[in-house]
């Protein structure tokens, strides 16, 4: 839905609509609004599977109409995702903050600022915008300030907390990860196109930090992680598709510090970091290598020996983008 759409949807929400454009009509702008309160917060995986995945990676294999396609589509997600949100938290605030706080879906919002730091990567590759993917850039590192923050202090101040047998845990949590390799990785892009050179060199170092700190946050969320696997019970209804994401976030962390080896020439600063991060990379591969026979191997386990259904999913979309980030 458009921008304009979605503003008389807000002016109708306020008015008596029953009155002026009838019951039929009520109840389905009733329907709109109700999805809208309880949407889901993972939701910009799905601008993070069009763009990071697909778009970019028919890009790079030179399938160039279909990598523009897929980027003016990723446009209007995003857009239309960010619209959305926005009323979520201008009129539903007390949704939000449920969701924000919570163990299972917290970790949802952490898509808000991968899926922006893919479309900034869109628009360098696809259309040179340079000074918008810096804008974007700028307001994912607020937005992730202020999730990071709220969603960890929020679940360790909290008395009542489910234990990791009950899910208190799940592979969605990775996506923190993801969340702060994309500054990492956006940053590193930016760089070869600022012209102050202390400018340049502060975004090469955030980067850099960038990097490490989503190397220390999978280290401490996969061990949970991996613990829960090996010595709780794990139901097959309990995989879930962001489980993909314990090979995604590696993926894109093995991403983040490749790139940042082939700009370190840019910096001499970064270059004395190179040979561990090239360390710290190469550990990071082998991982994400190592989880993809495993994690394939515990789909059959669902979806064949157990005959789960195969139904839609919204947590689907961070499955694809991790799967997809593999591919690439």
């Amino acid at each position: 839905m458009g921008l304009g759409r979605f503003s008389i949807l807000i002016v109708l929400y306020f008015v008596n609509v029953k009155s002026l454009l009838g019951m039929e009509v009520y109840v389905q702008l009733s329907v709109i609004f109700d999805k809208i309160k309880h949407l889901f917060p993972g939701y910009f995986a799905l601008v993070m599977a069009t763009g990071g995945a697909l778009s970019i990676a028919t890009y790079l294999l030179d399938y160039d109409k279909w990598s523009n396609y897929l980027f003016y589509l990723n446009t209007l997600f995003i857009i239309t995702l960010a619209i959305v949100v926005t009323i979520r938290f201008l009129f539903f605030f007390s949704y939000v903050k449920e969701d924000l706080t919570s163990h299972l879906r917290g970790p949802g919002f952490f898509t808000i600022v991968a899926g922006i730091n893919v479309y900034a990567t869109e628009l360098l590759f696809f259309v040179n915008k340079t000074n918008l993917a810096l804008i974007l850039w700028l307001i994912s590192i607020i937005l992730w300030t202020a999730i990071m923050y709220t969603f960890f202090t929020a679940i360790t101040i909290q008395e009542d907390k489910p234990s990791l047998a009950e899910g208190g845990i799940n592979g969605a949590w990775l996506i923190a990860a993801v969340a702060t390799q994309s500054i990492s990785v956006v940053g590193t892009l930016l760089v070869s196109s600022i012209r102050d050179e202390q400018w340049a060199e502060f975004i090469f170092f955030v980067s850099l930090s960038m990097y490490l700190l989503g190397c220390m946050l999978y280290l401490s969320i996969i061990t949970l992680i991996f613990y829960r696997f090996t010595f709780l019970h794990l139901k097959y209804s309990s995989y879930t598709p962001p489980y993909w994401i314990n090979m995604g976030a590696v993926a894109i962390t093995t991403l983040a510090g490749s790139l940042i080896i082939l700009n370190s020439q840019q910096s001499l600063l970064i270059q004395q970091f190179i040979p561990f991060v090239k360390g710290f990379t190469l550990f990071f591969w082998v991982t994400g290598t190592w989880w993809i026979p495993l994690l394939v191997i515990l789909m059959y386990w669902r979806y064949i020996i157990h005959k789960f259904p195969l139904n839609y999913d919204q947590q689907m979309w961070g499955g694809w983008y991790s799967l997809l980030q593999c591919i690439q």
